[in-house]
């Protein structure tokens, strides 16, 4: 009997090992978790060490009787090695005698002896099919039926770390072998079992995330009908309902494993749409009280909102645009069609998880998404571009102007405040007269004003919080405003201080101030654009210029202040000590600085760059032709090479933003609307809030949504018919739709009005099962 430390519950196993192999497999080094050992390999594939339990040595009476034990087994004896070989080679033969020799040494193959790190022969099996098939499987489940152990056996799991949860199961279905899944449901296969290990996880390096079960995996490898096996089979059915660990349903999955902007993108997002409508429509009829759609994950996120976290913008169009024709699961659809005219097109969409009026909202997460990809592209979408436009012309415009005004009258008071400050030392003494008592009231008005940007831009950089690669960008006039109000906070403290050195972070905020007026160019197009053009070439052209010419000015600062020696000092008439290079004042010697000094060289070399240089200051220095070859490469490296690179990059900017400037315009609108929304008092936010509230008359009765109303004209799509709610267009919100809609009289007018056309080509996707299409 093995000695060994026993931690979970008591099991005892044969084991007909000789000492020989118990000894070589104690010394095999391994610890159980193999972190990168393949899952499967036509290779010497590495074997664990047997795991410790409790077992009996089937010839421990030999010793007694006096017998010598054999040192070697004979060949009918089966080990894990030799079991994996046939379930490899798919050889029925070589598992001869196996029933037998199992039953006689009472041992079964979930054994720990027949697993290497959790993988039994069955999942070998599996994991070699030809043409759907390997005949060995049968043979192991039907010898481990005949053993009892079939329901340990068939949900024997991978224990190491990397494959950790996965079961024959989820092998049977990444084969693509419907067989084989009902072979294992019908003998007890666990349809929830995870497979959580790491190489299921979202990771750096090669993965799969399908969201651990079986019934993600099916759905994510595009197997429908295996899906709809799990989801109704009689043995035990899959919850659509269950998560991972991330808290993940199958639809999250699906959304997990979309593709965007490949020239495969195209099938996936159809495969996925498939599927993912199976899903929806399976469930409503197993569980018509479950919104499967509204389950979140542990980051707060339904599908469509996970889709819109992800920039998966295929799926998400086709999540949010998603219709049902049938009735019994029209509630299931996110688009409605009102009512129909020729190309135009009435649509209702819900605005669920869409609107901003709720939190954590589709709009919200794109906006506020500073690394979403693909972004732009879907806030372009019809409904979204409509929802917004819609708030600006409800709301936010009129904020965004009265907004704008204040701050023009707040600009104009401190521009004149800061003009007539008073020459006195600080703080100054307030006489009571009228200018006093103004000035006074200017400087209490900017100061309230600053404070406000001040607050306001740090909760809105905390609200939004853009990653630090993105924070220059979606955060450029937040940083603006928190910047100038803090400029001006410090200045105040110095002012109250009596330091005169507030005057210098007084007048830095005024300019400030007056460059945020380009915030307001955001709310009209074409001087939103300009504005678009100049934060780019500040935050990519000019920021790199300016780290590679600082570079260039200090180093060739420093090396001329090093190799330049100053002058002799010489006596003057009066005594004073000057250098020999000076320029006399009337009634004073005026000293001029010397390229000892590194402030002005660096002062003299920026001159240079901007072409106002003057070369005679070197004309007595020593070494000057070792200064003349720095000053001429100082000069060709920035005047010539810098500046005009700087020139082409601005203009290749300036051509690659013309592209996508209306997008990045639109995106900047956007992110006002949300601010002046957020803004709004709660009664007021409920008074404009966007859409309708309507009764959608489907399968669930009372089937009441908050919709937004989308009029389009399609020409692709004028002479398809479509299911409506109601028949005549232009059907106000404010007049309930009459019984008469839906009289049968009027449903046989419609008939009658068909029959007419029988012959017409108009007359195209008809179903019995849908309600009365509109005639164009």
């Amino acid at each position: 009997m093995d000695k060994c430390e026993m931690f979970g519950g008591f099991e005892l196993e044969a084991d007909d090992r000789t000492e020989e192999e118990r000894s070589r497999q104690r010394g095999t080094k391994g610890d159980g978790l193999a972190p990168k050992a393949p899952m499967d390999t036509d290779y010497q594939e590495e074997i664990e060490e047997p795991k410790c339990k409790i077992r009996f040595n089937l010839g421990f009476d030999k010793g007694i009787r006096g017998e010598q034990p054999a040192e070697h087994r004979d060949d009918s004896a089966f080990t894990i090695e030799r079991l994996f070989e046939a379930a490899a080679s798919r050889d029925v033969q070589k598992l001869d005698g196996l029933y037998d020799y199992l039953h006689r040494n009472m041992k079964k193959l979930s054994d720990s002896l027949y697993q290497s790190y959790g993988k039994t022969a069955l999942m070998k099996a599996l994991l070699h099919l030809r043409d759907g098939k390997n005949e060995t499987v049968d043979v192991l489940i039907d010898i481990s039926e005949r053993l009892g152990d079939i329901q340990k056996f068939v949900n024997a799991a991978f224990t190491n770390s990397y494959y950790k949860g996965q079961t024959a199961l989820h092998i049977a279905i990444e084969r693509r072998s419907l067989s084989y899944v009902k072979l294992l449901i019908s003998k007890g296969a666990d349809v929830h079992a995870r497979a959580c290990g790491k190489f299921f996880q979202p990771h750096d390096g090669p993965y799969f995330y399908f969201g651990e079960l079986p019934l993600s995996l099916a759905a994510c490898t595009n197997q429908p009908d295996i899906v709809e096996y799990l989801m109704v089979n009689e043995y035990q059915q899959a919850d659509p309902k269950l998560v991972d660990s991330q808290g993940n349903t199958v639809l999250h999955a699906l959304v997990m494993v979309a593709v965007d902007k490949t020239k495969k993108s195209k099938e996936n997002t159809a495969f996925i749409a498939a599927i993912y409508d199976q899903i929806l429509k399976i469930t409503n009829r197993l569980h018509p009280k479950l919104k499967l759609e509204d389950v979140e994950n542990h980051k707060g996120l339904t599908p469509l909102k996970l889709a819109a976290r992800t920039g998966k913008t295929e799926l998400f169009s086709y999540i949010l645009k998603r219709e049902f024709q049938e009735n019994h699961t029209k509630h299931l659809s996110r688009k409605f069609t009102e009512w129909v005219y020729g190309p135009v097109h009435c649509s209702l969409y819900d605005l669920a998880s869409v609107d901003s009026y709720e939190d954590n909202s589709v709009l919200e997460i794109l906006i506020y998404g500073s690394d979403i990809p693909n972004r732009h592209k879907m806030l372009e979408t019809e409904l979204l571009s409509r929802l917004l436009e819609d708030k600006w012309k409800r709301f936010a415009g009129r904020m965004f102007l009265l907004n704008f005004l204040l701050y023009l009258l707040y600009l104009i008071v401190f521009t004149l405040v800061s003009y007539n400050k008073k020459n006195r030392v600080p703080p100054f003494v307030i006489e009571n007269t009228i200018e006093d008592c103004l000035y006074v009231s200017g400087q209490m008005l900017t100061t309230l004003a600053n404070l406000y940007f001040f607050f306001i831009g740090f909760v809105d950089m905390k609200r939004k919080r853009p990653k630090m690669k993105t924070l220059l960008v979606d955060g450029y006039y937040e940083i603006l405003f928190f910047v100038q109000g803090f400029l001006f906070l410090v200045s105040v403290g110095l002012y109250l201080s009596g330091r005169q050195e507030y005057l210098g972070f007084l007048v830095v905020c005024l300019a400030l101030s007056w460059v945020n007026m380009l915030y307001y160019s955001r709310g009209y197009e074409h001087m939103g654009i300009y504005s678009v053009m100049i934060q780019k070439m500040i935050l990519s052209d000019i920021l790199r210029f300016i780290f590679v010419y600082i570079v260039f000015l200090f180093g060739f600062s420093a090396a001329v202040v090093t190799l330049l020696i100053e002058p002799p000092v010489v006596k003057n008439t009066t005594g004073k000590s000057r250098t020999l290079f000076t320029t006399t004042a009337p009634n004073e010697d005026c000293v001029k600085p010397t390229f000892r000094n590194i402030s002005y060289t660096i002062l003299e070399l920026f001159k240079f760059t901007i072409g106002m240089g003057d070369m005679e200051f070197a004309q007595d220095y020593q070494y000057g032709e070792v200064f003349y070859v720095l000053l001429i490469g100082y000069i060709i490296l920035t005047y010539i090479l810098l500046l005009n690179m700087l020139i082409a990059l601005m203009n290749r900017t300036v051509e690659n933003i013309t592209k996508e400037s209306a997008s990045i315009w639109k995106l900047q609108r956007a992110v006002t609307i949300l601010d002046m929304e957020k803004r709004l008092p709660c009664c007021l936010k409920k008074g404009l809030r966007c859409g309708v509230k309507k009764n959608l008359n489907t399968a669930l009765g009372t089937d009441s949504r908050w919709c937004f109303r989308v009029e389009e004209k399609n020409w692709d799509k004028w002479n398809t018919n479509l299911s409506k709610i109601n028949e005549d267009p232009g059907c106000c919100d404010g007049i309930p739709q009459s019984d008469s809609e839906t009289s049968p009289r009027r449903k046989n007018r419609g008939r009658s009005l068909r029959g007419l056309f029988k012959d017409s080509n108009r007359w195209r996707n008809t179903s019995e099962s849908t309600e009365m299409r509109h005639l164009y």
